[in-house]
């Protein structure tokens, strides 16, 4: 990737992706504080925002030609941050949710491996894929309907943290024959 010009970095979605960024020790400190019913929902309130920010920032790059290498890496990255404190935070007090912390955790790592090796070999992964996106978007969801409604019994948790174990590991299945692909075509 080449080095992007200041006008390109400091784009609007690019711009938009730094704010998520930045929220995130925001919202890990909200959480973390959180002793209340209403602290739980402005922490929720600081995951909306961010996901708001995520929905746009990519419409806007798009529709007014702002789409930029740097934008392609700050946006997951941002994602993969964003969603990582959230279940990290949660995991902390609902240790039902250590398993799907260690399923992300091997999920966005096998993704960021494969993604070096690609790029090593010339190659990289030119977007999310649509399910990549889904998962993205179930994460989030269930996030915040845990975040909203602290008081939901254990076994609906528990449902939760379950569907989104079964979402990320079929997106993790339906990556895998895309990096082999292109891990047979690098080798050509």
């Amino acid at each position: 990737m080449e080095r992007p010009r200041l006008k390109e970095a400091l784009n609007i979605p690019n711009c938009m992706c730094y704010f998520r960024i930045l929220l995130i020790p925001l919202f890990v400190w909200r959480f973390a504080t959180a002793e209340t019913a209403a602290d739980y929902y402005l922490a929720g309130g600081i995951v909306a925002l961010s996901g708001l920010t995520d929905l746009f920032d990519g419409k806007i790059a798009r529709r007014f030609q702002m789409v930029t290498e740097l934008g392609k890496f700050l946006d997951p990255l941002a994602d993969k941050l964003t969603l990582g404190a959230l279940l990290l935070c949660m995991a902390l007090r609902r240790p039902a949710l250590w398993p799907l912390m260690a399923l992300f955790a091997v999920k966005e790592g096998f993704m960021a491996v494969m993604g070096l090796l690609l790029l090593r070999r010339g190659r990289k992964l030119d977007g999310a894929m649509w399910f990549g996106k889904v998962c993205t978007a179930t994460l989030y969801l269930a996030a915040a309907v845990l975040l909203l409604f602290p008081g939901l019994p254990g076994g609906v948790q528990n449902g939760i943290a379950l569907l989104c174990a079964a979402v990320m590991a079929a997106t993790l299945g339906l990556y895998l024959p895309v990096f082999r692909r292109m891990w047979r075509e690098s080798a050509r």
